[in-house]
């Protein structure tokens, strides 16, 4: 894909990008003609109630689901064929650490399936935790980490492929308020280290809050701006 200088620094662009589920009368559609980009550097934070699109939204923009109607593109990536691995990431809402291996395998394992060397692998695990300041637990295995630790692990894993696009979806929906917190300032920091967009879902207004530019998502309709959230 050819970017324009307007272009280059465009992650991610929606083109009123629709998504419907089943066909007929019983079909539903959870994505109402989506119209947005993500810039190189933004943190944005999509709220609205569960149930209201905002998973469905972050699929479409992570190119793990095709719109029915409209346009999802990558300008500053290439098609998406060229979004993995490496150029986007998601966190979900569960940490899916793997119990048999340690802190510093799991963050290592999707470079070592991408076929990188174990050393090197490994040794950008260590960096990616060293960044998020959990270097500590390397060695540690996930039965024996809190909620807030197993998933900043989570987050280390997402970013070891040094992604350009960060996407979050509801990645602190099983914490409490304090290790939600420490998540999200771990994401924004991790984010601006590289360089990188961050989307983030969340039907919690403290933690949309805690990000600069927030969006708002209703039975299936983005509201682009800064969205007023209040506790």
């Amino acid at each position: 894909m050819t970017t324009t200088g307007d272009d280059r620094d465009v992650v991610v662009r929606c083109i009123a990008a629709a998504r419907t589920f089943g066909a007929g009368p019983g079909a539903v559609v959870a994505v109402h003609g989506a119209d947005c980009e993500v810039r190189a550097g933004q943190c944005i934070a999509v709220s609205g109630p569960s149930g209201s699109g905002k998973s469905t939204l972050l699929h479409l923009l992570a190119g793990l689901d095709e719109p029915t109607m409209g346009t999802i593109e990558w300008p500053a990536l290439g098609d998406r064929s060229c979004l993995r691995p490496g150029q986007v990431a998601v966190v979900f809402q569960g940490p899916s650490l793997l119990p048999p291996l340690d802190v510093v395998e799991n963050v290592a394992l999707p470079l070592v399936l991408g076929g990188v060397r174990d050393a090197d692998a490994r040794a950008r695990a260590v960096d990616a935790l060293a960044l998020l300041g959990i270097d500590g637990l390397a060695h540690k295995l996930p039965e024996e980490l809190s909620g807030g630790q197993a998933q900043r692990v989570a987050v280390a894993r997402a970013l070891v492929g040094r992604p350009r696009l960060l996407l979050a979806d509801e990645p602190t929906g099983q914490l409490d308020h304090a290790s939600a917190a420490i998540v999200v300032d771990a994401l924004v920091h991790a984010a601006a280290h590289l360089g990188a967009a961050l989307v983030l879902t969340t039907h919690d207004p403290l933690i949309a809050n805690r990000l600069p530019d927030r969006w708002g998502m209703a039975d299936g309709r983005l509201t682009q701006g800064h969205v007023a959230c209040s506790a």
